[in-house]
This record gives C-alpha cells, structure tokens and sequence, in this order.
C-alpha cells in the first residue's frame, strides 16, 4: 500500500526508487515523489540498458567504437562511403579510416572500389560483420522486450507517447531555470 508521501496502483511491488524516494523525501520537503520517481526510474532503467548492451559487446567481442561503426553501416544499408560514415559517426575521416582497418582485418567489413567513380571507395558490412552486429543487437532487443513485456500494447504505445512529449520538451532547448534566481 502507497503511503501519502509516495502514491502508488493498489498493490504495485516497491522497487529501489520507492525506498530511494521515500528517504529523500524528509530530506527535501517540496520534492515531488512522482516526478522524482519517474526520473530515477528512468536514469535507472537506462543503466540497465547500458549495462546490458555493454555486456553483448563483450559477448561478442566487439569494442563499442566497432560495434557503432557497424551499426552506422548497418543503418545506410550495408554500404556506405569512409566518408559517410565520417559524418554518422561525428568522427575525422583519418579516425574512420583506422576504425575500418581494424574491421576489415577481423573480417567485417570489406572496402571496394566504387563502381560509378574510380577514385572513391565503398565499405559493406559482410556476412560476419552483419551477424555479430545482429547479435549484439539482438541481446539488447530481448532485454527490452522482456522488460517493456509487463505492459500490454495499449500501455506500450501510452508510455511511448508520454516520452515522446518529455522528449519534445527536452529538445525544445528551452531555458533551464537558475537554482539562484
């Protein structure tokens, strides 16, 4: 049962935010335990995301800079140019280039030339480049199915939805109010 600090569904399990909450909240007497809530809850659930995708990473033994590099790939098809990838990335060419040798000697990449101008060349993600990416992909896509798996579709697509216009709120580049003023 919620106490009044902390409102909560009838018979919803407590979690480390509930108690996190509830010792701050003497603590700081105008804290709003939802909005407190939700954003630890937040912060946290990211964490474990993170923690997840990290633990993929080592599974199949990709560096994060080598998995974002397939992914970027990924993302443009499977083929892109070094310089493509330059700007997905927000990297220098010359760090891309060194990105690509290492993948290339693991076998994920491979770079031709390009077929419409000879003076450019083209990366593609290979099949093992492509599989190891899936993997690693896929680790992370269970664990948030799993997770968003206790809500039902309707309270899937509500909480994306309510996100979505946290996140326009966010992005909006609004003034963040001085703690000073």
């Amino acid at each position: 049962m919620a106490t009044p600090e902390e409102p909560r569904a009838p018979h919803a399990p407590r979690d480390w935010t509930d108690d996190h909450v509830a010792r701050w909240q003497p603590v700081l007497p105008g804290l709003d335990p939802v909005v407190e809530g939700a954003v630890t809850r937040m912060k946290k659930l990211s964490v474990h995301l993170r923690r997840v995708r990290e633990q993929s990473l080592v599974d199949f033994d990709l560096e994060r800079h080598e998995f974002d590099t397939l992914h970027k790939l990924a993302g443009r098809g499977g083929s892109a140019a070094p310089s493509e990838l330059a700007q997905d990335l927000d990297l220098a060419p010359a760090s891309v280039s060194g990105r690509l040798d290492v993948l290339e000697k693991r076998g994920f990449v491979r770079r031709t030339q390009s077929t419409t101008d000879r003076r450019r060349v083209v990366v593609q993600l290979t099949a093992s480049g492509r599989e190891t990416w899936l993997g690693a992909m896929d680790v992370l896509g269970h664990e948030e199915y799993r997770l968003l798996g206790v809500l039902g579709p309707e309270e899937r697509e509500l909480l994306n939805d309510m996100l979505r216009r946290v996140m326009v709120e966010a992005e909006s580049g609004g003034p963040t109010p001085s703690w000073h003023a």
